[in-house]
């Protein structure tokens, strides 16, 4: 796995033989695993700290739920519920925290407020200003591929080659960001697992993530507690809701030790601790007898 090294404002990520944990902060009512628990700041902010505490690399705020289906919030509820979390979390933590959004205006005051990356589902493609802002600031950035948009994005998905297809899609959004003034060392991709695909699409791309490091920059995995984990678990009927959403979690692990091997450089979880124990017991055996 080749190594990088992403410099975001004060922090400097070094992606390669140990991978980062990214923790959610979804400020949300209607995230589809944690809407709705920390929607208050307070809340918000407390878990972030849990997070911190627990050993995450990175803490991704965001303010709007891009779940299958899901409506937009407007640009300034947005900012009402994120801008605060960052500010404070920013004084408290000693880790980078990205802003999950696709404004640029909100990402803007994001990284006024303590931000220092930018995470853009839409691959700078939904705001104009997105690109010229991350040349402007230099802040890391985060393009990942998605099928449309949320509310239609898992109406009917398909591809002629699911890998190949996202594979050349973030090779023009590279290109694309390049040309807008971006860094290339400023640049780490996410295949957008849940964004526009299948089961079967999104179990093949992580079976092939390595056929992303062709594109020369680190890869993210966004996969925790996502649907295509519990629909390949319900094969197995399982008693209760509760024994269902540790089947969830459990998978979501799975997915990323395998991840790990298959050489991520940043894992985006909500079950921190549970990620942090999988990174550092897969490095325990990757070293073993080195």
């Amino acid at each position: 796995m080749r190594d990088f090294l992403v410099e975001a404002g004060k922090f400097r990520l070094e992606l390669g033989a140990c991978p980062l944990v990214m923790g959610i902060v979804n400020v949300t009512p209607d995230s589809f695993s944690d809407g709705g628990q920390f929607f208050d700041a307070d809340k918000a902010v407390a878990h972030g700290l849990e997070l911190a505490e627990q050993g995450a690399d990175i803490l991704d705020v965001g303010g709007e739920s891009t779940r299958p289906f899901s409506d937009p919030v407007s640009q300034q509820e947005e900012e009402r519920r994120v801008l605060p979390v960052i500010e404070r979390l920013s004084r408290l933590v000693n880790i980078p925290i990205s802003i999950d959004t696709q404004r640029a205006s909100t990402a803007k005051r994001a990284l006024e407020a303590g931000a220092s990356i930018i995470n853009d589902i839409s691959a700078l493609g939904a705001d104009p200003g997105m690109a010229a802002l991350a040349a402007k600031t230099g802040a890391p950035v985060i393009l990942m591929h998605m099928l449309d948009k949320p509310k239609t994005m898992q109406e009917n998905p398909r591809y002629a080659d699911v890998v190949a297809d996202v594979r050349d899609f973030l090779a023009k959004a590279i290109a694309r960001s390049v040309a807008a003034g971006i860094g290339r060392e400023k640049i780490i991709v996410d295949p957008g697992i849940g964004f526009g695909k299948t089961v079967e699409h999104n179990l093949l791309l992580i079976k092939n993530l390595d056929a992303l490091h062709q594109l020369g920059v680190p890869v993210l995995l966004g996969h925790s507690r996502k649907s295509f984990i519990r629909k390949t678990l319900a094969k197995k009927a399982l008693p209760d809701r509760a024994a269902e959403d540790y089947a969830v979690e459990m998978g979501t692990q799975a997915v990323t030790a395998f991840a790990l091997i298959k050489g991520v450089h940043i894992v985006r979880v909500h079950g921190v601790a549970a990620a942090r124990a999988v990174v550092d017991m897969t490095l325990s055996l990757q070293a073993a007898g080195a």
